[in-house]
This record gives C-alpha cells, sequence and structure tokens, in this order.
C-alpha cells in the first residue's frame, strides 16, 4: 500500500494546525511518520500516525499501562508488537483467504482531523478513508473515523461509515497489550458464566467459563461477552486495569506462550511474560456486522489504571 497521509515533513504544519505546548506535541520518528504525544493533570499518551496506533499510556503515579516488544519497529508495512493496535475492517483471520491477520488499517497512514484539549483532558481525532488501493485489500467505500481521548481514563472510538452504494460486513477489535510485570501471577475477572471456545481449535463456543481467568500457558480463548466490564489484576505491580467495552460482541483474552526467535513478528522469545492481550472485538464472520449504505457503527472502549 502505498502511504499519502503526514509524514514527518509535515511535523511543523500539524504543530501549527493541531498542536498545543505542553498538551499535544508532534514528533519526528526514525521511520517517516509523525508520533504525536498528549497529556493532561491525569496522564499522558503517545501515538502513531502509522496505523494510529498507540504506543504507551501513562497514568500520573502509575507505571506504564502497556506492553510494547524492544523488538518492535516502526516501519511502513510492518505490524507494531504492542500497545493498542487497531484490528479493521477484519479481525484475526477474518478476511479473505490469503489476506493476512487484523486486517490494513494497522498498517496504514492516518490523517488528523482535529485535536482539543483543556486541564483535564486532551483528545486527537484521525482519519482513514478508502482509496484505490485500500479498494485493491476490500472493495468497499468507507470513512473510518479514530477518536482517542485522555482524561482521568483512556477512552478509544472507532467509528465506521459506509460511504458507497451497497451494504458491506466487517469484524474488528482493540488489541491491547497490557504491561504485567510476570503473566503467570495475574488474574482477568468479568469471565465468569460466559461461553467460549479455544480459537487454536475452533470458532464455535463449545463451552463455559468458571471463575476468574489466569493465563499460565499459550492462550487463545474467545468469549462471548456479557456486561463488558472487565479487570486485569496485577499483584505484583499493586495495580488493576479496568476496561468497559461498548459495541463489542466478544472478548479476546490471548498471550503466545513461550516462543522461538522467529517465531512472531517482533516479538522477542522472552518477553510473553510481560503482558496479556484483553481484546475488545467482533471476530468470526457467522458474527460481522453489517452497515447499511449511509450508515455508521462504532466500537468503544475505556481503560483505566487502578493502584490497589
Amino acid at each position: 500500500m502505498k502511504f499519502r497521509a503526514e509524514t514527518n515533513a509535515d511535523v511543523d504544519d500539524l504543530n501549527r494546525k493541531y498542536g498545543a505546548p505542553g498538551r499535544i506535541v508532534f514528533t519526528p520518528s526514525p521511520t517517516g511518520f509523525p508520533i504525536v504525544a498528549m497529556a493532561c493533570q491525569y496522564g499522558s499518551v503517545r501515538l502513531s500516525l502509522y496505523g494510529a496506533h498507540v504506543l504507551d499510556y501513562r497514568p500520573t503515579g502509575h507505571a506504564p499501562v502497556l506492553f510494547m516488544s524492544k523488538a518492535t519497529n516502526l516501519a511502513p508495512g510492518t505490524a507494531i508488537r504492542g500497545g493498542i493496535p487497531v484490528c479493521w475492517p477484519w479481525f484475526g483471520r477474518c478476511g479473505e483467504p490469503g489476506s493476512g491477520a487484523h486486517g490494513f488499517a494497522r498498517k496504514s497512514a492516518w490523517q488528523v482531523t482535529g485535536t482539543e484539549y483543556s486541564e483535564e483532558e486532551s483528545t486527537i481525532r484521525l482519519r482513514l478513508v478508502s482509496t484505490d488501493e485500500t479498494r485493491k485489500l476490500w472493495p468497499h467505500d468507507f470513512v473510518l473515523d479514530y477518536t482517542l481521548t485522555l482524561s482521568m481514563k483512556l477512552t478509544l472510538s472507532l467509528k465506521t461509515s459506509n460511504t458507497g452504494a451497497d451494504a458491506f460486513s466487517i469484524t474488528e477489535g482493540f488489541h491491547p497489550y497490557f504491561r504485567v510485570m510476570e503473566r503467570d501471577h495475574v488474574t482477568v475477572r468479568g469471565l465468569d458464566g460466559c461461553e467460549f471456545c479455544d480459537a487454536r481449535v475452533t470458532d464455535v463456543a463449545d463451552r463455559t467459563w468458571t471463575g476468574d481467568l489466569r493465563v499460565t500457558d499459550a492462550f487463545d480463548h474467545v468469549f462471548t461477552t456479557h456486561k463488558n466490564e472487565f479487570a486485569l489484576l496485577d499483584p505484583d505491580l499493586k495495580r488493576a486495569i479496568a476496561m468497559v467495552s461498548l459495541h463489542n460482541k466478544k472478548l479476546i483474552v490471548w498471550n503466545p506462550g513461550p516462543v522461538k526467535e522467529g517465531d512472531f513478528e517482533n516479538l522477542a522469545p522472552d518477553e510473553y511474560r510481560n503482558f496479556v492481550c484483553v481484546e475488545p472485538a467482533t471476530l468470526f464472520r457467522p458474527d460481522a456486522i453489517t452497515i447499511p449504505p449511509g450508515q455508521t457503527h462504532e466500537l468503544i472502549a475505556a481503560i483505566q489504571s487502578v493502584a490497589e
């Protein structure tokens, strides 16, 4: 795919149009796509315009909430390992055969459409639109608007607008890599009573989860959610990461388990112990969201770190 959005050469212009000293600042990156840093009294966040990818989120007085692989890079055409990827217009392998995992939004250049700031929150709005290049990958017309707001929590909103003449269907999701001290010690709450499947085996929910969840081996379970309120408890870091979401049908909990060099793009072998992915999403083709012409769909998630 060709990249036509802002590049490092546009950093000064971005700061003039959308920046605010001490609140919203655009900086160049070694791979050619600007990074925006936002801050308010409650914390800070960094976002790459390549992939609309959240790289770092640090509430004031807390350790970083997100894991970022030491092996990753921001090179165009590659996936960033860590942070919060945007998976769209398909999640996982829900695209057409041979289309690759998690769609093209996470490997696209996004454009800034607006910013706002105050003492208590900072917001940036990004946009991805259909082009001849995207239609080669997915033959539909769309506008994808991503709004990220930093306040006492980090709020993500991904709105899909169908600007074409025909209905289309999407699967989608946010893919947060939550940083933990030791994977084997953390607990995920909020899944008691949810039907689930092991995505490595089947896409049919064939079991029901009971109690809290511990991830102590390779794990890739897809849960049919009830309340969409979850918590990741890390006794070693003495914190809980709370997440709520809207308009997703599933929640994925994933960790690859022990890996060898080269098994995963941009992931070092020893890093699997330092993250657990808890992902609000809609996936599997039977559950895909159909959007008629002129209509929209919005996926929302909010993340907050709480000291225990």
